[in-house]
């Protein structure tokens, strides 16, 4: 079965992904502007009217700025935990509410099938009123997102195992955030176990508990002050080849874009 994949943006500042089969095609979360989203479509020849779904992982206003109007405007069905649709009904950027025929409910670790998607929503640390990865199998290919995730749980880490491809959190950089200008308060609310993985912790975990299956790692979520994309691969390069694991041969690693759309990857 033939899988797409894309980047429209991933960083501290909006975030949305884009995954097809020829049949099915849903949304990651939607937290950039809509018409940033609509102009993406349009300049890659992809259909909105399309998606069938959007999942989100939580209400940060990074993560859902636009699944109001694709909710209400476009007619899609927007899949989360209860905890979640109850934290973007409350949200100061939900500037379209979701009707109740647009909010569909799923619990953690019970899958559902959406066209050719069989998917499960899973527990991570973070601080959203709730806070969930999805793990979306097609056919053989399994893709798992953690994007926002303080630290690895066994709960994340069983997931992060069953991945040929993998999304995963390299927020920041250690040193460019202890040095940067941001308040005591933030520093350590990034830091702390329910707020970023820093470059160095993802690449440490990762190259020490390495997915047999795993082909490609984007990174993502990158924080635009804090963390650059060419540091953010070699902190992974680096501790992959300490246990052997060579970047271009045995994994490909692909920091993901802030506020740019990355290639369209396409998988056989």
């Amino acid at each position: 079965m033939k899988v797409q994949f894309m980047s429209l943006a991933s960083g501290s500042s909006g975030n949305c992904y884009y995954l097809a089969t020829d049949h099915t095609a849903i949304l990651i979360d939607a937290g950039i502007g809509i018409r940033t989203i609509k102009k993406v479509f349009k300049d890659r020849m992809l259909n909105l009217e399309g998606i069938q779904g959007v999942l989100v992982t939580h209400d940060h206003a990074d993560h859902i700025k636009a699944v109001g109007h694709l909710g209400e405007r476009h007619g899609l069905p927007v899949y989360t935990t209860h905890e979640i649709h109850e934290g973007m009904r409350h949200s100061y950027c939900m500037t379209e509410r979701l009707s109740p025929e647009r909010m569909h409910f799923i619990r953690k670790e019970e899958s559902f099938t959406l066209g050719d998607f069989h998917i499960t929503c899973f527990e991570v640390p973070h601080d959203g009123t709730d806070n969930v990865g999805y793990c979306i199998t097609a056919g053989d290919k399994t893709f798992s997102f953690l994007t926002d995730i303080g630290h690895i749980t066994p709960t994340a880490a069983r997931y992060i195992q069953q991945s040929n491809y993998l999304i995963m959190e390299a927020n920041y950089d250690d040193t460019m955030l202890k040095m940067g200008p941001y308040p005591q308060h933030l520093k350590e609310r990034i830091a702390g176990s329910n707020g970023h993985m820093s470059n160095h912790e993802m690449a440490d975990y990762l190259s020490k508990h390495f997915p047999k299956g795993l082909k490609y790692l984007w990174l993502c979520h990158l924080s635009k002050d804090n963390n650059h994309p060419e540091l953010a691969f070699k902190t992974v390069e680096l501790a992959f080849r300490q246990e052997n694991i060579l970047v271009g041969k045995d994994v490909e690693v692909i920091p993901l874009r802030r506020t740019s759309p990355s290639e369209m990857y396409v998988f056989e």
